[in-house]
């Protein structure tokens, strides 16, 4: 869902919690039945909590964050104190390579059977024996076609003067970058120095465009018209377009952009079976539909999408074609230096 390597930025990221603590509503010791869940914001309807809780009588203590570079450093201060985090996909590439991940005991999670084959056996995790597809979507523009009198199609159109201090974009240097590399004719998860810089100059002149970075909830910016339109998780727009039906979505012609992030269980988890109960309840089809339905992201449950309204299924709704077409960020090794350097550029 929020891109970029764990382990360089990290150091400084940890720093910052170790004084302010891992947050949340606290961690159960060993002995206690809880599960310690690390989330995103806005992905997992508090109900459902509640609901797992009176079913099972385990303890749901709940802590979130709003990018990739945070859980990794929450999980390298948290002394196995979660038992579940939700990173991207090329972040569990990182975590596993550390050895920072249990691996799953799939007897326990036999709602795995409701997962589309389609999301399993990625590269990052081959065999998936340390981690479970939760949802999947894309960044895509979004747009007041009330306040832009010209079509959007593609990043390249975002640079259109009439567009000054009136965007609002994901705060993902791998998102933007990409976007920019792609637009250049490079690989999104290029590890040429050369290439990146470019990109990191290309995007800097989107700057005068930009109003806001805001990765958590954009949907405000569009819905109030205090951006015109932004680059946005596909379920900010969806939610967005619910409340102001001027705002439309565009798959950009020139870089889509995939993500998926994906439940994993942190080595030394101190309530592992615990953690394999509660995803295995958010496997449910019944359970998970009610997610898609408060937060529609695109969802892997091929039993829950059977249950979901025809509206919903079609706001949702990607063809196989734009599906190929769209590429996933991967890790790109010692090469996020340059990133992260491009990206400080930016935003300087």
């Amino acid at each position: 869902m929020r891109f970029k390597k764990a382990g360089l930025l990290v150091s400084a990221l940890v720093f910052v919690l170790l004084v302010a603590g891992c947050g949340g509503s606290g961690a159960g010791g060993k002995d206690e039945n809880v599960v310690n869940i690390l989330n995103w914001s806005e992905y997992l309807p508090e109900e459902l909590i509640k609901q797992f809780e009176e079913e099972t009588g385990i303890k749901v203590n709940y802590s979130t964050i709003s990018s990739n570079e945070e859980l990794v450093a929450k999980l390298n201060v948290g002394n196995a104190t979660y038992d579940i985090a939700v990173p991207s996909t090329y972040f569990i590439e990182v975590l596993i390579n550390e050895g920072q991940l249990e691996k799953i005991n799939k007897d326990n999670i036999p709602n795995l059977k409701n997962i589309d084959e389609k999301f399993m056996k990625w590269d990052f995790d081959p065999e998936d024996e340390y981690s479970v597809p939760y949802m999947w979507g894309t960044e895509i523009i979004a747009y007041n076609e009330d306040l832009v009198d010209f079509k959007i199609k593609s990043y390249k159109d975002l640079f259109n003067p009439k567009l000054k201090d009136s965007l609002v974009v994901v705060d993902d240097p791998r998102t933007m970058l990409g976007a920019m590399l792609e637009m250049m004719g490079y690989s999104v998860n290029s590890t040429n120095e050369d290439e990146i810089m470019k990109a990191g100059k290309e995007l800097k002149k989107l700057m005068p465009n930009i109003k806001a970075f805001d990765s958590d909830s954009p949907k405000n910016l569009l819905v109030s018209g205090e951006v015109k339109a932004g680059v946005v998780y596909g379920a900010e727009a969806a939610l967005a377009m619910r409340e102001n039906p001027s705002i439309k979505l565009v798959l950009p012609e020139d870089h889509l952009s995939l993500w998926q992030d994906n439940f994993v269980i942190p080595k030394g988890a101190p309530h592992k079976e615990n953690a394999e109960k509660f995803i295995d309840f958010i496997l449910r089809p019944e359970i998970s539909k009610e997610i898609t339905l408060d937060y529609p992201y695109h969802n892997p449950n091929k039993a829950a999408l059977e249950l979901l309204p025809d509206d919903v299924q079609q706001e949702l709704e990607l063809t196989d074609e734009e599906f190929k077409r769209g590429v996933h960020a991967k890790d790109v090794g010692e090469a996020i230096k340059y990133y992260d350097r491009a990206w400080s550029e930016v935003k300087q």
